[in-house]
């Protein structure tokens, strides 16, 4: 009988014990999805930041050309 006893308190605390893994494991799998996500909104910001300053210097460089070449009678 108390093997019986002993039986299904192993059980019990094997099963517990998956549980708890399980539950470790769905925590984990959480913390790296937010992180991935995390990155992926950064990465996104460094993305249209970095386009924005393209543009910017883009247009700039544009303007500058364009008065040079309009200071210079080449444009009008």
């Amino acid at each position: 009988m108390a093997s019986k006893g002993l039986q299904s308190l192993k059980q019990q605390v094997e099963g517990a014990a998956q549980e708890a893994v399980t539950a470790a494991r769905a925590v984990a799998q959480e913390v790296v999805d937010q992180a991935t996500e995390a990155g992926e909104k950064a990465m996104d910001q460094v993305v249209k930041s970095t386009q924005e300053t393209i543009d910017k210097t883009t247009n700039q460089a544009s303007e500058t050309f364009s008065g040079l070449g309009k200071k210079f009678g080449l444009l009008k």
